[in-house]
């Protein structure tokens, strides 16, 4: 596996917690990887509920434009 050397800085606070863990770049690496895919998913949900707000309204016109012809002969 390629790897990249990175300085970064954290909050004191992180840095800390840090401490105590034993591979620090393997825990950061898995912590972003888990960061990315929770925003791939959130954002692949909301194309997912766009689309299905769309068809649902879509349904409906269509309904709307049968609803006269659905009731004909009915009292």
């Amino acid at each position: 596996m390629d790897t990249v050397r990175l300085n970064i800085t954290l909050p004191t606070e992180i840095g800390e917690s840090l401490r105590k863990i034993k591979n620090k770049s393997a825990f950061i690496a898995e912590a972003i990887k888990e960061k990315q895919s929770a925003e791939e998913k959130r954002k692949f949900r909301k194309q997912l509920e766009a689309a299905y707000r769309e068809a649902a309204e879509e349904d409906y016109e269509v309904y709307k434009e049968w609803e006269d012809t659905l009731k004909d002969g009915l009292e």
